[in-house]
């Protein structure tokens, strides 16, 4: 009976080789996921139904007990926040199936509403906290500079694009007219009502759409001191904004006043440690920490679900600007790529600048957590701008294929039932390109004595006057 010898060292080669090739496949898997044709869209899609679906226990973790002291309910709060996302909800759903053409014919009009909202807003606004940001319609306090945001992205995607396709982005002139003057409109009648931060985000779309559009490395250098300049001079103007800034760089220095926020906030991240207090345990929402729901939402984050939770939250916002980038590279129409890396460059860095304010990088903005933190005005644009941005995964060219493959959409088939489908075809073609007019018919093969003359046997041909006979028909080339 033969004995039989393992070597050790063999073994375990042959084990971590084997590992090695399960690891490798496991990377070529994903990698191969990818490149899918919808990946773009399910991972937007995925990504904001977590992100919101967050946002709705945050916001009641973090004001049960205000909303309990105010009203006895635990739940009037949150139940504000979900009206807003059931609002949202079904708006994102039919932007996402809504056609290219649609949201550049829309960014003139939502332009000029919201240029309208921010002027009734300056002047027949409610001051909330010594700032007049909000505007009070039937019963309603909206604010209008949310909505602006998309309304901007839109404009400013279709004014580039515009200028692309008929080739005129060749001078700087045509890079910064009308883009400039509409942002600065903007800017101006935010900064009315104290809102740096939103005028921040405002300025942080203008420039990645000359950052996409191409525009020179000077103009684009340029552009950015400016903006510097003007944030430099705004918070100069203003003592509040001084004083955010000398906390911002010593904390401590008035702890019971303009420092007791972002105390207050780094006290919550630091008791969360790894692993966090629990949901619903924090302790920093019970009167300490002022704003929570809204501004340092993502300070009872970091509370409550730790260090895990956070980078959990910085991971999602992560893989969200991954997919709005793919998109932005993968689309071939000039206004779809401009669009969405507006979007992605607003939310992302919304977000960026939300967080680095709790965590102490930035000074406190008083701007909130996109898809996360409380607010109806917020929250509704910025997932209309994600369903904008599922119809630009849409309109990927291999998204398009996969679509196409799989027939007529939910869409398209509402309006055929209502029988508006030629209608559209039609607005679609006077807003965009218009199809040639002339036709190409395949040629049919010609059969055996089609021909009469040749054959012997008699033909006719229709004309105006009608038949010919085939004898009196003109030949070329014919011989005598």
């Amino acid at each position: 009976m033969a004995a039989t010898t393992t070597v050790p060292g063999v073994s375990r080669t042959r084990e971590r080789t084997a590992a090695g090739g399960r690891e490798r496949g496991l990377w070529r898997e994903w990698a191969r996921s990818l490149d899918r044709p919808l990946t773009s869209y399910y991972l937007v899609l995925s990504t904001a139904v977590m992100l919101i679906s967050l946002g709705l226990v945050m916001v009641l973790s973090s004001t049960m007990v205000n909303s309990i002291t105010e009203t006895g309910s635990a739940f009037s709060v949150v139940q504000r926040q979900m009206v807003s996302a059931m609002i949202g909800l079904p708006l994102m759903v039919i932007a996402s199936q809504l056609p290219v053409w649609v949201f550049r014919m829309v960014g003139y009009p939502a332009m000029i509403l919201s240029v309208a909202l921010l002027l009734l807003t300056a002047f027949q606004g409610t001051e909330i906290n010594g700032a007049m940001r909000w505007l009070e319609i039937g019963g309603l306090v909206i604010q209008p500079s949310e909505p602006a945001k998309l309304a901007f992205a839109l404009w400013g995607a279709n004014i580039l694009a515009r200028k692309e396709e008929l080739r005129e982005l060749t001078e700087w002139r045509h890079l910064l007219i009308p883009l400039v003057p509409g942002c600065g409109l903007l800017v101006l009648l935010v900064l009315l009502g104290s809102d740096l931060s939103t005028s921040l985000v405002l300025l942080l779309i203008f420039l990645s759409l000359l950052w996409v559009v191409g525009a020179p490395a000077r103009l684009f250098v340029a552009m950015f001191g400016l903006v510097l300049g003007l944030a430099a001079i705004v918070i100069a103007i203003e003592p509040f904004r001084m004083t955010r800034i000398a906390v911002f760089l010593d904390p401590e220095s008035d702890p019971s006043g303009s420092g007791f926020q972002s105390l207050h906030g780094l006290y919550a991240l630091g008791t969360g440690g790894i692993f966090g207090v629990g949901i619903g345990a924090s302790r920093e929402k019970w009167g300490f920490l002022p704003f929570a729901e809204s501004d340092f939402i993502f300070a009872i984050i970091g509370e409550e679900f730790g260090l895990i939770g956070s980078l959990l939250v910085l991971g999602l916002f992560g893989m969200l600007g991954f997919a709005g980038l793919r998109i932005g590279f993968r689309v071939k129409d000039p206004f779809a790529r401009l669009a969405s890396f507006a979007i992605v460059t607003w939310i992302i860095g919304q977000s960026m600048i939300n967080i680095a304010a709790v965590i102490g990088l930035v000074p406190v903005t008083g701007i909130p957590l996109p898809l996360v933190s409380y607010g109806g005005s917020a929250l509704i644009p910025t997932m209309i701008a994600l369903g904008v941005l599922l119809a630009m995964a849409r309109h990927e060219p291999q998204a398009q294929k996969a679509l196409a493959a799989r027939g007529p959409s939910r869409a398209q088939r509402a309006l055929s039932w209502l029988g508006l489908e030629n209608i559209v075809a039609s607005v679609r073609n006077q807003s965009g390109s218009a199809p040639s007019k002339r036709t190409t018919a395949p040629r049919t093969p010609r059969r055996t004595g089609e021909r009469g003359a040749r054959s012997g046997t008699k033909t006719t041909a229709k004309n105006k006057s009608g038949p010919v006979p085939a004898g009196d028909r003109p030949r070329r080339n014919r011989r005598r």
